[in-house]
């Protein structure tokens, strides 16, 4: 049986084993180009602090909505910061910019509220705010939430302050009472003396910023004491627990001219301060006392018929070797601004030349009481031409006011002492003790058996004087007359009786005498109580001013 040969035949070119990984290979690739496609920017994110973020798990959100989930959590070359690496999404690449924000929203508990609540059960997260400027890939995150995300309208504003006081980041800036506006921070100036405030005023109010446009602080709760009394002012309950800044803008001949952004304005301590900037023009004096200042204080008013127009600058004492007198000077100034003269003429004289004239006319200036409860003093300027003009004579660079003595404490003081010289005379125990002896007296007496007697004789009197009167009735004359000399002598008895008793030198007599000027003495006194409280009744409040205290 013949066996055959075999034919071997070779083909030439790949074999389709190598179609597979090829296939294979290519649907890789192109699932890689896919997925590099798709993917967005990677940018990294510093933060102080890594609490509540998880590598995989926190997510970056833009109003509510998923734009990237943090890869990676590294610490800085130096430690100090923890480096964010995030995935975006594809189509986020116009987020990145220069102002471009990242804060860490987290559950937050306090004062101002509560924040963040959803973060309990979804876990925290990274919201952006995206911004202007050039395209980077590196952020610094903000530790907290910002207080003015760039979705509102409005404008921003510096104010420039001598200290911070309650003013912090998140106080309210009010407008006639209504919020405005927040404060969103605040620096050390370059003078390291002023204190630079950041602000944003929120679209209407924004608006209403001008050049003359004002704002104080309205922080707290502002508690003064002074001549006016005890006042106590805050703004809101708002205010007083973050501090606050109210703003206003007076109306003004000016137009309006352009919005400006980023105006810088002055801080004013409160709104009274900037009635007082209001006034640009003042003019000083000089007063002398030679009495107690006990209540005059730095700042005190100077008002006329209640008026200000004025305050105490400055309150010093000077001695005089010559004479070992005391002197004390105080120094006000006087602004001619708040009072409005009417029918004015051109080239009229000047201040200090209306201020003398009124001198002549009688204007003089003395201490007065502005409050009962503080006992602070005040300068009061009057018209009281019948008083002479009593000058120091001391050398000074001001222009001195006459003064004359107030009818103040002093006086109330020593009528009071006077009083009270006057009551300790009067010995009311002695004089209860007079009294009731009087009264015993006069009990005795009226149950005397002379009195008694003296009063049955006195009925028999009037007995026989009835029957005088009946025998006159029967025309018997004679026996009238005889019996009117029976009802006389009778009489005359009861007479002697009764002087017996109440003679001079009798103690009931005495003790009447005594009692009558002891009472005449304590009403004398009583009176002159009476009369200086009408005048003064904080006397007995504060008694003696000055001396003694």
């Amino acid at each position: 049986m013949e066996v055959s040969n075999a034919h071997v035949s070779t083909r030439s070119g790949p074999s389709i084993v190598w179609l597979i990984p090829l296939i294979t290979l290519l649907v890789g690739g192109w699932l890689v180009y896919k997925t590099l496609s798709e993917k967005g920017p990677v940018i990294t994110i510093s933060f102080k602090t890594a609490e509540g973020i998880e590598a995989g798990r926190t997510l970056v959100k833009y109003k509510n909505v998923d734009i990237g989930t943090v890869e990676q959590v590294h610490f800085s070359e130096d430690l100090a910061d923890v480096i964010l690496t995030v995935q975006f999404n594809q189509g986020t690449e116009n987020f990145f910019r220069r102002n471009t924000r990242f804060w860490v929203v987290r559950p937050q508990l306090s004062l101002r509220g509560v924040s963040g609540l959803s973060t309990l059960v979804s876990g925290s997260y990274i919201e952006i705010e995206p911004g202007r400027g050039a395209s980077q890939t590196h952020f610094e995150g903000l530790e907290e939430k910002p207080v003015v995300t760039a979705e509102e309208v409005g404008k921003r504003i510096v104010l420039i302050a001598d200290e911070l006081g309650s003013v912090d980041s998140g106080s309210p800036i009010y407008y006639q009472g209504i919020k405005a506006g927040e404060v969103l921070g605040y620096e050390l100036g370059n003078d390291n003396r002023s204190v630079y405030i950041h602000g944003f005023i929120k679209d209407p109010f924004g608006q209403l910023l001008r050049g003359n446009t004002r704002f104080w602080n309205v922080s707290g709760m502002n508690v003064t004491v002074d001549a006016d009394g005890i006042q106590v002012k805050t703004a809101s309950l708002q205010s007083l627990l973050f501090g606050g800044i109210a703003f206003e803008t007076p109306p003004s001949l000016e137009p309006d001219g352009e919005e400006v952004e980023n105006m810088l304005f002055t801080l004013y301590q409160d709104h009274d301060i900037i009635k007082e900037t209001s006034y640009t023009k003042k003019i000083n004096y000089v007063l002398f006392f030679d009495d107690s200042v006990r209540g005059l204080q730095v700042g005190a008013p100077v008002e006329f018929q209640g008026i200000k127009v004025g305050s105490v600058l400055d309150i010093r004492l000077e001695f005089d070797n010559r004479d070992t007198t005391f002197w004390i000077p105080v120094l006000i100034e006087i602004e001619p601004e708040r009072i409005i003269e009417r029918n004015a003429v051109t080239g009229q004289d000047s201040p200090y030349e209306t201020l003398d004239s009124l001198v002549e006319r009688g204007l003089r200036a003395r201490l007065q009481s502005g409050s009962l409860l503080t006992g602070q003093l005040f300068i009061e300027l009057n018209m009281l031409p019948d008083t002479p003009v009593v000058l120091s004579g001391q050398e000074s660079r001001y222009p001195e006011l006459p003064t004359v003595e107030a009818a103040s404490f002093a006086n109330i003081t020593k009528a009071a002492e006077e009083f009270m010289a006057k009551l300790e005379k009067v010995e009311i125990d002695k004089i209860g003790e007079e009294l009731l002896g009087a009264l015993q007296g006069a009990n005795t007496i009226i149950n005397s058996k002379d009195v008694r007697s003296s009063v049955r004789d006195l009925e028999a009197s009037l007995k026989s004087l009835r029957s005088i009167l009946k025998k006159v009735d029967n025309s018997n004359l004679q026996e009238a007359i005889d019996a009117g000399h029976g009802a006389l002598e009778k009489l005359n008895v009861t007479l002697t009786l009764t002087n017996q008793v109440l003679r001079p030198d009798s103690p009931l007599h005495y003790n009447a005498i005594q009692l009558t000027g002891e009472l005449e003495e304590t009403a004398r006194a009583i009176r002159a109580l009476v009369e200086t409280l009408q005048r003064k009744p904080e006397a007995v409040i504060f008694g003696k001013d000055g001396e003694g205290e």
